[in-house]
């Protein structure tokens, strides 16, 4: 196990009704003005818009509103917010929504508190440790960014999905109803799942070490999520399960599954962000979509990660004699897995059918977001990068 920090400065309220709290949460946070941003459809259709406004004024804090946001959040929804927060004198953020909401928030809270171009910070030209105060209140368990400390956001020009995170912009509270989350297309719920499944997979792949209990949380993290996906697939009413996936989500991406190993590997994120640049698909899905052909491709290079994985999650038999028949059977019976759930396991099954030109741009932009290499199970560059795209078609 490899020295760490856990910084978690995230308070999480969980529970039915909890978003009646916000308004003295934010209070408490001495707001003098907030910006509600959101994205639309269910939040305004719910009801949930107006009881957060109810609760703010009842609370005597003042509010401007920007909603909009959509899946795979747009630069010019975040200069937008940038530009209304300046003018209004907002200094605190509440995102109200999912992943994307939370990630544009950040961006506005990044973007108001420095003097350049808030992109700079997503092309990693430029760092900062300063970032407006973010509250959220979560409608869709994904992306764990309620609690964590990484925001992406896409260009339109040049279809450019790009990260960037810093501990400053880690939210002061994170509300978290499971029953928020029952407005969902079955779709977007399984999505959600996926991506809580991959957040944990990236920190589980690597060749760096490992802890006994980090594992074992990691391990029961999966499989309680998978778990619970299948019963929401057939009961998407299921409190139980919603919260349990809930929190796991949270858990997922606030860096507790990572702790004692000394890197990650992010490469499939990092592939599905080009996608999701130039496609706009579904993040979980295009997760999905690519794994399998990631795993394949690096799986001798991380044998015994991929061995434990198949035995200790997939609950593949073990035949130390067999490591690399073991490995290829956890790989198959996640895809299984992705099926049972609707979740694609090709580009082709996710609608996305590139070109070669169009592969070799994927490729290309994929490493000049990680600098040239990226991964912890096995480096890869442009090349591999390319492969494995064709790999997945």
């Amino acid at each position: 196990m490899f020295d760490f920090t856990y910084y978690t400065p995230t308070k999480v309220i969980f529970g039915k009704d909890t978003e009646e709290q916000v308004g003295q949460l934010v209070k408490e946070q001495g707001a003098s003005k907030v910006l509600i941003h959101y994205g639309s459809g269910s939040v305004v259709r719910s009801g949930l818009l107006d009881r957060v406004k109810a609760s703010l004024e009842e609370a005597g804090v003042p509010y401007v509103e920007l909603g909009g946001v959509v899946p795979n959040p747009r630069l010019s929804k975040v200069y937008e917010g940038i530009e209304l927060c300046r003018k209004e004198g907002v200094d605190f953020i509440l995102a109200v929504g999912g992943g994307s909401v939370i990630d544009s928030a950040k961006a506005i809270g990044y973007g108001i508190t420095n003097d350049f171009d808030v992109w700079d910070l997503y092309e990693h030209t430029r760092k900062t440790d300063k970032c407006a105060p973010i509250g959220v209140i979560l409608t869709m368990a994904a992306t764990g960014s309620e609690m964590s400390n990484s925001s992406v956001i896409t260009k339109e020009e040049g279809a450019l999905k790009r990260s960037y995170g810093h501990d400053a912009s880690r939210p002061k509270f994170a509300i978290l109803n499971p029953e928020l989350t029952k407005t969902l297309p079955e779709y977007q719920t399984m999505c959600g799942c996926t991506d809580i499944l991959m957040h944990t997979l990236e920190r589980y792949f690597t060749q760096d070490g490992n802890s006994d209990m980090t594992d074992a949380i990691a391990e029961g993290l999966l499989k309680t999520v998978m778990k619970h996906a299948l019963i929401l697939k057939e009961d998407p009413d299921n409190y139980k399960s919603r919260a349990e996936v809930m929190w796991a989500g949270s858990l997922s991406h606030n860096g507790l599954t990572g702790c004692g190993t000394k890197s990650t590997d992010f490469v499939t994120h990092g592939l599905e962000h080009e996608l999701g640049g130039m496609y706009d698909v579904a993040h979980g899905a295009g997760l999905s979509a690519i794994w399998g052909s990631w795993a394949r491709y690096v799986m001798e290079d991380c044998m015994y990660r991929f061995f434990k994985f198949a035995v200790d999650v997939m609950e593949i038999d073990a035949d130390p004699f067999n490591m690399y028949g073991v490995a290829i059977d956890g790989i198959e019976a996640l895809e299984r897995f992705f099926k049972k759930i609707g979740m694609p396991t090709s580009l082709k099954e996710l609608g996305v059918e590139p070109t070669d030109e169009e592969i070799r741009e994927l490729a290309h932009k994929a490493a000049v977001a990680c600098g040239g290499k990226k991964g912890s199970a096995k480096v890869l560059y442009e090349e591999d990068f390319a492969k494995i795209f064709e790999m997945a078609r």
